[in-house]
């Protein structure tokens, strides 16, 4: 029996239930906490009390609600975990609190000792209900100079730099401003430079209208150009038999033949008054777009983009303008800025 008696006094050791109120003193309506832990071995099974919202703790005395248990690992063996009430009174008395009990392992266990919880009321005047004071007013703090000192000279320090920047904007607008010329400029491939020309010819030479020789001067000039920008040759310095010449070792001696035909004929109308039937030109107008058409490159459209190159004068204004734009930026920021500051501080001044 002895043995059974101090084995359960040991296991009973090790279980430990301990509860604090706080505060406990409130006013009528507000809010105190009962902190509920309890001690014990890991792995055993705590119940803790549980209340519904508003349910009596104890006659006067309500349950607001509780929170999640919060469990602290004391060493390898022993664990604690607790619980917290909120709890209310609305009548002015003083109430003693009866300890809680947790149970473990189905086993109840109750905190030691006995709290108290004062309730107090606020003293109301039952006797003149009617009678009672308006709010005292609002007093007026004391000027202080050395408050606004600082404020002072931040805002005679903006309206300097918006002088500052007002003069600089003036003195830039003023100036002549120097503008980069910038000339876009676009290149277009030899074939089809030749064949917007050729278009422009046939337009304007439609049946038999037109000057046979302005028409073959025209074509031939079209030609040449398209040689000199394709293959590099000379073409508008050289004669009809060196272009021939020249392009046999570009090209085949089919197509040179064709050309050698329309540049002999176009000689022949220019210088010796020769008339070229109808189908003769348009002969001749297909075998240069044959020509081009077999010859052109992989070349397309692109344009580029060139400056013009400023004079020293010009490049001395230019850094000007510059340092007078980065000073407009810099200054009006800082006038932003320091503005920004002295409200905050002028409305935090006011308002307290």
């Amino acid at each position: 029996m002895l043995i059974i008696l101090l084995a359960s006094m040991t296991a009973m050791a090790q279980v430990k239930v301990e509860m604090s109120l706080e505060p406990m003193e409130l006013l009528v309506g507000e809010q105190a906490d009962i902190t509920l832990s309890v001690t014990m071995k890991e792995g055993q099974q705590a119940q803790f009390p549980d209340y519904q919202y508003t349910a009596p703790l104890i006659p006067g005395v309500e349950v607001l609600g509780m929170k999640d248990l919060d469990t602290v690992r004391l060493d390898d063996q022993r664990v604690r975990l607790s619980r917290v009430y909120t709890i209310t009174s609305f009548d002015d008395t003083l109430y003693y609190l009866s300890p809680m009990e947790v149970k473990v392992d189905g086993k109840p266990y109750k905190a030691s000792g006995r709290y108290g919880l004062k309730v107090l009321t606020v003293e109301v005047d039952t006797l003149h209900p009617n009678q009672f004071f308006p709010p005292k007013g609002v007093q007026n703090n004391p000027f202080l100079w050395s408050e606004w000192a600082p404020l002072f000279w931040l805002s005679l320090l903006i309206l300097l730099l918006i002088a500052a920047v007002t003069y600089l904007y003036v003195r830039l607008r003023d100036n002549k401003p120097v503008i980069t010329r910038i000339r876009f400029v676009r290149h277009v491939p030899p074939h089809q430079k030749a064949m917007i020309q050729i278009s422009k010819i046939k337009g304007e030479h439609v049946d038999t209208g037109g000057d046979q020789k302005e028409y073959y001067t025209r074509l031939t000039d079209t030609l040449r150009v398209y040689l000199e920008e394709r293959f590099g040759i000379k073409a508008m310095e050289m004669t009809t038999g060196e272009i021939v010449e020249r392009l046999r070792q570009e090209e085949d001696q089919s197509k040179i033949d064709e050309l050698r035909d329309l540049l002999e004929t176009a000689d022949l109308v220019k210088f010796a008054k020769h008339t070229a039937l109808l189908n003769e030109r348009d002969r001749n107008m297909a075998s240069v777009v044959e020509f081009i058409e077999a010859t052109k490159g992989e070349e397309t459209a692109t344009v580029e983009r060139v400056e013009t190159a400023l004079t020293d004068s010009e490049r001395r204004s230019k850094r000007s303008r510059h340092v007078i734009i980065a000073l407009i930026a810099v200054m009006s920021l800082l006038a932003i800025v320091l503005f920004g500051y002295v409200v905050w501080n002028v409305f935090s001044m006011m308002a307290f």
